[in-house]
């Protein structure tokens, strides 16, 4: 619990839309899941890092199977959760006592971030590592950039809004984490036409799950961002990680 009701930014029914339609890409060969496996890399290098070997471990959203087996072969009980399924973060887990908690690419579009992270907290157990990795600010320059050229003056909601490093360090904060970490890294991929990133973007969940959102581009307007985006773009992806433990 945050104390207040958090602003309504984000439509739980579209992002449950979203998530699913994902997971059904990511069953298709080729599927786009660069974003998840970057994630997933940082993860084992952190844990290395760190030297922390985690026996219960929860994984939060597309996790790579990789990472699964992985960790399995650690010796780790691996639990898998997924917002598509039914897996509620803002309210509390029905678990708790994990060594491990990590979540990829889901709280971005959460509207109680705040509220997630302190669940996230309260189901480690004492001396229990939560990482967090998601979409930050900085985000998607290129796309953002055509699509306010395609509104002109009146510029509509389409693109999430994002944290940054120092909002996301005043969250772990607020949620309680110890020894707060907070980092962001750039992750630029090239696209050969705009339909390939919005096919990317579908693949990974990426898409406009804004409650308010914008109307849906006219002819005129997709033929701006089609041409505007061109050939050989490379779009850049901004990949915040918050990580802290419970002491």
């Amino acid at each position: 619990m945050t104390g207040q009701t958090p602003p309504q930014i984000f439509s739980p029914a579209r992002r449950l839309a979203a998530r699913r339609r994902a997971l059904a890409l990511q069953a298709r060969p080729g599927a786009a899941t660069y974003l998840m496996d970057d994630m997933a890399e940082d993860l084992v290098e952190r844990l290395a890092f760190l030297r922390h070997q985690p026996k219960r471990v929860l994984l939060i959203g597309m996790a790579p199977n990789s990472l699964i087996a992985d960790l399995t072969a650690q010796g780790a009980d691996v639990t898998q959760a997924e917002p598509a399924a039914g897996f509620a973060e803002e309210r509390p887990f029905p678990e708790s006592g994990f060594d491990l908690i990590a979540s990829f690419g889901t709280l971005d579009t959460v509207n109680d971030l705040p509220g997630a992270l302190i669940h996230i907290r309260n189901a480690l157990a004492p001396g229990g590592l939560g990482i967090a990795s998601f979409s930050g600010a900085g985000c998607l320059p290129a796309l953002r950039a055509v699509m306010l050229a395609a509104d002109r003056e009146r510029p509509a909601p389409r693109i999430h809004p994002a944290v940054d490093v120092r909002a996301g360090g005043q969250l772990l904060q607020r949620a309680g984490w110890a020894d707060p970490v907070v980092d962001s890294r750039p992750l630029e991929v090239r696209f050969s036409s705009l339909a390939s990133l919005l096919a990317d973007l579908r693949a990974q969940a990426l898409t406009n799950v804004l409650l308010q959102s914008g109307p849906a581009l006219d002819r005129q307007q997709y033929s701006i961002v089609k041409e505007q985006f061109g050939t050989g773009t490379i779009e850049r992806f901004e990949i915040l990680t918050l990580s802290g433990w419970k002491r």
